[in-house]
């Protein structure tokens, strides 16, 4: 039993569309390739060839849809109407399909469990073992969530990424998307850890998400962004050490307290090259909602540091996770750079180094 079964003898080529595109159309679609919507409920009839998989969407084989399909009818679904005029998204022409067959959806967007596992999550479930997929909207479209599509509505959508053709939420908001469907800590725990392990975003972008959507005053999502953090330094250190290793620099003493001789403590480094009189300190700082207070001092406390090491002669390069990941070669080449202009300047102060 073929996927492809011709809609019927006096429609319109469909060349212009790919495979899949050829299996799912909606009712505009079918029309303006000369299928009525009459003709279209008699394919759709005990036996027939045809499949209403949504509401005006219509699935071209009368077999389970494979996940692909499910994919794009729920966008189609999402895309059909525009709230504020009431015209249909998809006029009967070619119109509906942009370029090379790639699909118009609107502003509709994959997000969800579905998004993160278009992403690549490992602790994301298949999308085959999905019930639904979320798709997130304008908040004023006139949708309602039925069949394997849950509506999502946004008053600040973000800009898609494009993953096999699907519009889908970048990482962060499709992470929170999950997050506010489950509740089960672990799984959250779970999903949050493979976003930095994974190297899929940075803590400080899924928090400012999860704070977006009002998460983070669910214990059990609390709980997951502090393993999400203490995760976050970890990989950040880990990458410092290749950083170093791989790019020839010379090796520091690492995780470190500065004192000066029989006076107060200097604070704390993640690297220091003592003849050089250079420190490089991992920023991790990640503020979070309710303890602007608290981010407020912790801001104060790397400045006042940095500012006090300077004047004693040391060069302190402030490195973030974002900026090791995305760009760790041009950091690796600010640092060698703060190494070798050491001989310009004048001797540092004596300062005593010890084990953090």
């Amino acid at each position: 039993m073929t996927h492809n079964t011709p809609l019927s003898p006096s429609t319109r080529p469909l060349r212009h569309l790919s495979n899949v595109q050829r299996r799912v159309l909606t009712t505009a679609q079918l029309r303006a390739n000369g299928v009525a919507p009459a003709e279209a409920n008699e394919q759709c009839r005990t036996g027939g060839s045809w499949q209403q998989i949504l509401p005006g969407v219509f699935l071209l084989h009368p077999g389970p849809p494979t996940s692909e399909e499910r994919l794009h009818a729920v966008l189609l679904y999402a895309a059909k109407e525009r709230a504020a005029t009431g015209i249909p998204a998809q006029p009967d022409s070619e119109e509906p399909y942009r370029e090379r067959g790639r699909p118009v959806y609107g502003e509709a967007m994959i997000t969800g469990l579905a998004a993160l596992a278009l992403h690549g999550f490992s602790a994301a479930p298949p999308l085959l073992s999905l019930d639904a997929f979320d798709v997130l909207v304008p908040r004023l479209r006139r949708l309602r969530s039925t069949g394997c599509v849950r509506i999502v509505r946004s008053s600040a959508l973000p800009t898609p990424e494009l993953i096999d053709g699907l519009p889908v939420a970048p990482v962060a908001r499709a992470l929170a998307d999950a997050v506010a469907g489950l509740t089960d800590a672990g799984a959250v725990r779970r999903l949050l850890t493979d976003a930095v392990r994974g190297g899929h975003c940075e803590p400080a972008a899924v928090v400012r998400e999860l704070n977006q959507g009002r998460l983070l005053g669910r214990p059990h999502v609390v709980d997951a962004v502090d393993s999400l953090l203490a995760e976050g330094r970890a990989i950040a250190e880990d990458r410092l050490y290749r950083m170093v290793r791989e790019h020839g620099l010379p090796d520091p003493v690492w995780n470190v307290d500065l004192r000066l001789p029989g006076g107060p403590h200097l604070g704390g480094l993640d690297a220091y090259w003592p003849d050089q009189a250079v420190a490089v300190e991992l920023d991790t700082r990640t503020p979070l909602p309710g303890h602007r207070q608290e981010d407020d001092a912790l801001w104060s406390e790397y400045a006042d540091k940095r500012e006090h090491l300077e004047r004693l002669g040391i060069t302190v390069v402030h490195i973030t996770p974002h900026k090791l990941r995305e760009a760790i070669e041009q950091q690796a080449t600010v640092v060698r750079t703060a190494l070798m202009a050491s001989g310009d300047r004048e001797p540092a102060a004596y300062v005593v180094v010890l084990p953090r």
